[in-house]
């Protein structure tokens, strides 16, 4: 099958693959608009279980980091990468040494930061052989911590002010005593369990790193869940925090919850289970609207800036949310319908 036919290319700009022999790397980049400016996006390691599988995700995220850049008004395009391969099996410095020479022969159309799999450390192996990676130099932290260029800390509070005034649109209450099922805990979810706790909110929470688990419960008062029970939960909020498709007809029609709001990207497995989500009452917070925050850390770090000013840029993601949520009223449209038209409207995409 031909790339353009593919279900989930939608006009992109630029795709390139790489295997380079020697360090056993193969991965691909997509570069989806860059209208707003040059690409940006993590670069994830994950054991696909097929090419194809990584082609599709690559494809799905690099156009949801375009209509995240827009509606986080940040003037830059979308783009993603995917390294092919079990991060805690296969990942050596060749690899990484591989990857930043990938990223450095689409000369800067493409700037490569941190995701899933992927740490700090291994972006800054990637530098030496490419000027196109973020997030190694940082000055801000969301807490006015110290920076060492991870987004998750604003990934997770972007997500947290997101849920938070979510539940307060959808419910008219604060978070004191809601419950969260969380599917995943890594960099992002299990922050996200710190938040919630300290917010007076109960996580039910699963991961397929038992560690994680048991983190989340000995450290925050969490409530363990098997992985295949998550969505049966019987919660006010289901916040998916892995990998992306999870939401569909079968997975929806489990859920008993009134909101979905959580950090993974790509959530809808198809557009329509948005308003499979709307037919349920369940108000669903667009992924790439909520989980725009290690973006706009990303950003803020390439601009002079502040703790502050880069805090208050995350929590305007609930006043973006709010938007998104009184016009899907209006118009009686599921919300990832009307998240997609504010988006399209910023970065003038073209039919």
């Amino acid at each position: 099958m031909s790339v353009f036919q593919h279900i989930e290319f939608d006009n992109h700009e630029h795709l390139a693959f790489c295997h380079d022999k020697e360090s056993g790397l193969k991965a691909i980049i997509a570069i989806h608009n860059t209208n707003l400016g040059a690409s940006l996006g993590g670069c994830r390691m994950w054991p696909y279980v097929s090419d194809d599988e990584a082609l599709n995700d690559v494809l799905r995220l690099s156009k949801g980091m375009t209509y995240k850049a827009a509606m986080a008004g940040l003037n830059q395009g979308g783009g993603k990468a995917v390294i092919i391969g079990d991060p805690r099996k296969i990942k050596t410095i060749g690899l990484m040494r591989a990857m930043g020479r990938f990223v450095d022969s689409l000369g800067g159309k493409y700037i490569s930061a941190e995701d899933s799999g992927m740490s700090v450390t291994d972006l800054k192996i990637m530098a030496e052989h490419s000027s196109h990676i973020a997030g190694i130099e940082a000055k801000y932290h969301v807490f006015g911590e110290h920076a060492d260029g991870n987004p998750a800390p604003s990934t997770a509070y972007g997500v947290f002010v997101g849920l938070k005034s979510t539940v307060e649109f959808a419910l008219n209450k604060d978070l004191t005593g809601i419950k969260v099922a969380i599917q995943g805990l890594g960099h992002v979810g299990l922050r996200l369990v710190e938040h919630l706790y300290k917010a007076g909110a109960t996580s039910y929470v699963t991961d397929i790193y038992p560690e994680n688990v048991d983190k989340a419960v000995s450290q925050f008062g969490a409530i363990a869940v098997k992985p295949e029970d998550i969505y049966d939960v019987d919660a006010d909020v289901f916040a998916p925090c892995a990998m992306g498709a999870i939401l569909n007809p079968l997975t929806i029609a489990r859920l008993k919850v009134k909101v979905v709001a959580g950090a993974a990207n790509n959530q809808l497995a198809t557009e329509d289970c948005g308003q499979l989500l709307k037919d349920k009452h369940i108000l669903y917070a667009p992924d790439y609207v909520i989980n725009a925050g290690g973006i706009i850390d990303i950003y803020h770090q390439k601009i002079p800036s502040s703790h502050e000013a880069m805090r208050a840029h995350l929590e305007r993601i609930s006043t973006t949310l709010t938007e998104v949520y009184v016009r899907a009223e209006e118009l009686n449209l599921a919300t990832n319908v009307v998240a997609n038209q504010i988006a399209e409207e910023r970065f003038n995409k073209k039919a």
